[in-house]
């Protein structure tokens, strides 16, 4: 089949008998070409002109499409300074006329159309602008440049905005441009020389292309989309437009630049501008504000464009009308400027497109993209035909029955078949868009009966930092009602109505939160379950309240992923920045995410105190083994990669073991192996001592530092051979003879736990094996047992337990029973790391009968559940006359008890059975060595 008859495949239905009249006017055409030809001419006065005028090109063009209009795209890009005014209107008529023909037959599709339109006017705006800087460089008017620069404008940035930018042009349609210079490429003192040049050059550009002659004219051009337009220049600096977007730009600017792209002048440049405003589009949070100020947008142009009212087809704003096409871009839009944020797979350009990757990740149902974008492109091919008629820049339906035939007409139906076809679009997709920016307005929540709520409260609420702003304050009154509801549910609302208050007191900011709360209902629900419930989770939300961005992203609620695919999540997100100080940032902003959705699951029930204390470890050893590779070359640009092997990164104490709570430090030991390295070889060459020294201050400041997103964790490296006193970073050598030759037992109890994190693989592996033969040395068990006395004697005169809720500290508890597993593992030789292997080591060793063993693992189990709970709650010890009911509730919970005098009474049991056991086992050792 060839491109003719691909061209005419589908002839529209047009009355057979103008074949006659299409034959009159080019009588070589084919019959069904000229049924074409003659029924497009006349419809459309306009092309019927075009016809005349071309019609000694059109028949071979015709005869193949695809390549007529490669040569049309070819000769203009070929055209001499002198033609360009004529030469670019001959090839905008025959672009016009190709498309048309090829669009009413049905050969190509809306997305090829358009494409063939918006890549002409990019053409057209790179050749135009490109002869005008020409002609300024040959004047001297932009100083520094010579004729090599005229391939990248000297700088001269065309952004394509709108449908231009989104390869979305419509057929009669203006072009929506912003014009930027690299003012980076001139000499400071000449700067507003070449501003005074670039202005110049845009607007002979614009004129060029928009300036109506006899020829007609190529694209009009609207420069209004730039900064402030009222008092800006037509060609600014790109530094002076990144400002005024950082400090000034609102929700429309940001959902307009969705569709920016560098379309002419210097590519790259523009496409750098594009990168720097990066963040201004796209915020780092899920953005539901914007849904608001979508929404008010929508008013205002309804208003402005008087397109609201009850839907009527005979004048009808196809673009801005209800149920048009711009409510599908803002619908489309909106949800990308909400998500896009977070997700870079949905920062697409078209409308279409936009639509697709919403679907893909769940942001849209996939059957309102799919009637969406049916009716997206059944709106546009409406909007082409009406402007097709008269070359006019309209979205309007005629409101004449004859103006409304023709248009059905170009589309092959009855004007009665077009209007009920369009009424029955409009009306759908108004129904599903409307919704999302205007929901329909709840009815306010049934008074709860015997629940009256402190006015004295909700009266000081306005006085808060997150409700000072007025948007702030409306937003929140809105949702007053559905969240007073909700508390008043609560087993007891006075305590919750306290802890909602201590929350929204901790804010600093409440547009974005309190939308979030607006689009997503159902997140009060786990907001009010939270404050009232863990104190402490409550704090950090109230200073993260972005973290609740995670639940709605749909995997909140899936199971834990594992270490693995955490370390790769994050260790590609952080390799798509390239700022160190952005890369830590992010690590925090993910970390608290990760550790917000361990506490809720925890909070809920969907994990345990052991999974909780697992998933904590996992996400700590993920942060450190992503972020330490960012350090180290980071690091290296200043004084040169690393010495040696490099280092790992030892965990100790809970971390190694791989259990920690929400609140735990990090305990850590650096082991470096410099092999036979000196100095390292950098800008800033260090002795390899210092460098390690220093490397390791650096990655303690990226762990614990605070940053604008808070700190990782705190690191604690008093575990290091030496303690305080030792250095912070430890050679292979030193660390291995520390050990055998110096370390004390209790340092050798703390091996036991120790577990690589993060590091050289090799140097891994040497340290595990290490760790492994030495603790299968054989010892001399009173000794041990000698040392671990007088160890447990100094942790209980140096702190002793704060009352029962300490599962922490004293006899019996958690320190005390890990201490009980780590002899039992040093003595056995065990290798294994978590408290059972250690306890089961001690019945190898003798220490403890099986029986003895399991009832000092049921009292760690019960110690770590009260523990980890506790921390949830409060951040600190707990105690139980002051953590409310809720939290009273959740701790029986998490310990299985049904009544919190019963798991009181079994804490005090189990810390009796094990302090017992273990100090009989201890002075049992002793005794037994003696005799």
């Amino acid at each position: 089949m060839t491109d003719a008859l691909a061209i005419t495949r589908l002839p529209r239905a047009f009355d057979p008998s103008l074949g006659d009249e299409a034959r009159a006017l080019m009588p070589d055409l084919p019959q069904e070409m000229g049924e074409l030809v003659a029924g497009t001419a006349g419809s459309s006065p306009y092309l019927k002109g075009l016809i005349e005028r071309e019609k000694g090109w059109l028949p071979e063009a015709l005869e193949q499409p695809d390549q007529a209009l490669a040569n049309v795209m070819a000769a203009a890009r070929d055209l001499p300074p002198d033609q360009l005014k004529p030469g670019l209107r001959q090839a905008k008529r025959r672009l016009a006329l190709l498309t048309a023909l090829a669009d009413i037959a049905g050969a190509w599709p809306l997305e090829k159309v358009t494409a063939a339109l918006t890549d002409f006017g990019a053409l057209a705006a790179d050749v135009a602008a490109k002869a005008e800087i020409a002609a300024l460089i040959r004047r001297k008017k932009l100083p520094g440049m010579t004729e090599d620069d005229v391939e990248n404008a000297a700088g001269l940035v065309i952004l394509a905005m709108g449908k231009m930018g989104a390869h979305e042009l419509n057929y009669s349609s203006d072009i929506d441009l912003i014009v930027l210079f690299d003012e980076t490429l001139f000499d400071p003192d000449d700067f507003y020389e070449a501003r005074q040049g670039m202005v110049q050059a845009t607007r002979n550009f614009c004129a060029t292309l928009s300036d109506k002659t006899a020829d007609g004219y190529v694209f009009r051009t609207d420069l209004r989309l730039r900064p402030d337009p009222a008092v800006t220049p037509v060609c600014m600096a790109m530094e002076a437009a990144e400002r005024y977007y950082e400090s000034l730009g609102r929700t429309w600017e940001r959902a307009a630049y969705i569709k920016a792209r560098p379309c002419a002048g210097d590519l790259v440049a523009g496409q750098r501008f594009l990168d720097s405003l990066r963040p201004f589009v796209w915020r780092r949070h899920l953005d539901f504000a914007a849904i608001q100020d979508a929404h008010d947008m929508r008013l205002r142009i309804r208003e402005n464009k008087g397109t609201g009212g009850s839907l009527s087809i005979p004048g009808h704003d196809m673009k801005l009308g209800q149920g048009g096409i711009r409510e599908i871009e803002f619908f489309t839009q909106t949800r990308q400027l909400i998500a896009g944020g977070r997700d870079a797979d949905l920062r697409v350009r078209g409308t279409v497109p936009g639509l697709a990757a919403l679907a893909s990740k769940g942001w849209v149902p996939q059957d309102v993209t799919d009637k969406l974008t049916d009716h997206y492109r059944a709106h546009r091919e409406v909007e082409h035909r009406i402007q097709m008629i008269h070359d006019a820049q309209t979205h309007k339906v005629p409101k004449t029955p004859d103006g409304i035939e023709r248009v059905a007409c170009l589309m092959g139906i009855s004007g009665a078949e077009l209007m009920q076809d369009l009424t029955n679009r409009l009306t759908e997709v108004h129904e599903l868009t409307e919704g999302f920016f205007a929901p329909g307005q709840s009815q306010p929540p049934a008074p709860v009966q015997d629940v009256e709520f402190d006015k004295k409260i909700l009266a000081r609420w306005t006085t808060y930092p997150a409700l000072r702003s007025q948007r702030g304050a409306r937003i929140f009154e809105r949702l007053r009602p559905e969240l007073l509801s909700r508390l008043a549910k609560t087993a007891k609302p006075d305590e919750a109505l306290m802890a909602l208050d201590g929350f929204l007191a901790g804010l600093p900011a409440g547009v974005q939160l309190f939308s979030l709360f607006e689009a997503n209902p159902h997140l009060i629900d786990l907001l009010v379950d939270i404050v009232g419930t863990s104190h402490a989770l409550a704090s950090h939300l109230s200073r993260n309240a972005s973290v609740f961005d995670a639940v709605i992203g749909g995997s909140f609620f899936t199971d834990w992923p594992g270490q693995e695919a955490l370390q790769a999540e994050l260790a590609q997100a952080l390799s798509e920045e390239t700022d160190y100080e952005t890369q830590l940032d992010l690590a925090r902003r993910w970390c608290k995410e990760w550790h917000f959705r361990i506490g809720v699951h925890h909070l809920r029930g969907l994990i345990d105190g052991a999974q909780a204390g697992q998933q904590y470890a996992e996400l700590a050893q993920s942060v450190i083994a992503a972020v330490l590779p960012h350090v180290t070359e980071n690091f290296a640009r200043k004084h040169g990669p690393a010495p040696g092997r490099g280092a790992a990164i030892l965990g100790m104490g809970s971390l190694g073991a791989g259990r920690i709570n929400s609140q735990s430090d990090l305990d850590m030991i650096v082991i470096y192996d410099p092999l036979d390295q000196e100095m390292s070889d950098g800008p800033r060459p260090l002795a390899t001592r210092t460098y390690y020294a220093r490397f390791t201050q650096a990655l303690i400041t990226a762990l614990s530092a605070p940053m604008s997103q808070g700190r990782l964790y705190e690191v604690d490296m008093r575990l290091r051979p030496s303690g305080n006193q030792g250095p912070v970073a430890t050679s292979w050598a030193s660390f291995t003879n520390y050990q055998q030759n110096e370390a004390w037992v209790w340092e050798h109890l703390a091996l036991t736990r120790a577990h690589v994190v993060a590091g050289d693989a090799g140097l891994a592996e040497d340290i595990e094996t290490f760790r492994a033969e030495f603790l299968s040395r054989p010892r001399e068990q009173a000794k041990v047992l000698r040392e671990v006395a007088e160890m447990r004697a100094r942790l209980a005169a140096a702190k002793a337990p704060a009352g029962i809720w300490d599962a922490k500290n004293g006899p019996g508890r958690l320190m005390d029973i890990e201490l009980m597993a780590e002899t039992g593992a040093l003595l056995a030789g065990s290798a294994q790391r978590d408290v059972s292997s250690g306890l089961d080591g001690a019945v190898a060793a003798g220490l403890l009968d099986v029986a003895q063993a399991q009832s000092l693992k049921e009292c760690y189990d019960l110690c770590w559940s009260v523990q980890c709970a506790a921390r949830l709650l409060s951040g600190k010890v707990i105690e139980a006359d002051k953590i409310g009911e809720g939290g009273t509730a959740f701790l029986c919970r998490a310990t299985g008890f049904e009544q919190v005098e019963a798991l009181q009474a079994a804490l005090q049991d189990s810390y009796t059975t094990a302090a017992d056991l273990i100090g009989s086992v201890i002075k049992g050792g002793e005794d037994g060595a003696q005799h």
